[in-house]
């Protein structure tokens, strides 16, 4: 077969478009307070998906959920919840006056505390609260508990027994 004779059963073949579904990618939606993250890059942080918001770890430690969920900001539960305990709750809100127990889990204290988004002083606090955890400061940041393996309900039947 001579080289014009290949090129020209080539052009008959017929072309099939592809179908851009295929190849789509879902886009990630921006971070919220994407400036927190530009803050604890010199950890090297690692988020997860937690919730529809953002939990950023540093080793083997939660210490900030970045949540904006209403983008109007009526939501009294957005802006960066600290992971703390609550013997540290009096000594952190000395540093960040606006600071409260987070809403949405339903109780009056919990061990998250949030510097709300609609705080005058939002960003600088949230930036002090970075550069605590820089510092290693231990009153933010928690290990999370072990996961516990899913188990089907068959599996569960059976140890019931």
């Amino acid at each position: 077969m001579s080289r014009s004779s290949t090129s020209k059963s080539r052009s008959k073949s017929a072309f099939l478009p592809l179908d851009d579904t295929l190849f789509a990618v879902k886009r990630r939606k921006p971070a919220p307070h994407e400036f927190v993250l530009d803050a604890l890059a010199p950890l090297s942080p690692r988020t997860r998906s937690m919730f529809g918001c953002l939990a950023i770890y540093v080793e083997e430690k939660i210490v900030v959920i970045l949540r904006n969920k209403d983008k109007a900001g009526l939501d009294p539960d957005n802006g960066v919840w600290l992971a703390t305990t609550q013997e540290h709750h009096e000594s952190l809100r000395r540093d960040f006056p606006n600071m409260r127990s987070i809403k949405v889990l339903g109780k009056k204290i919990t061990g998250w505390q949030v510097i709300p988004s609609d705080a005058e002083d939002f960003e600088e606090a949230a930036l002090r609260a970075c550069d605590l955890v820089l510092a290693g400061d231990p009153r933010i940041g928690k290990v999370p508990g072990a996961r516990r393996a899913k188990t089907s309900k068959k599996a569960a039947k059976k140890r019931a027994r």
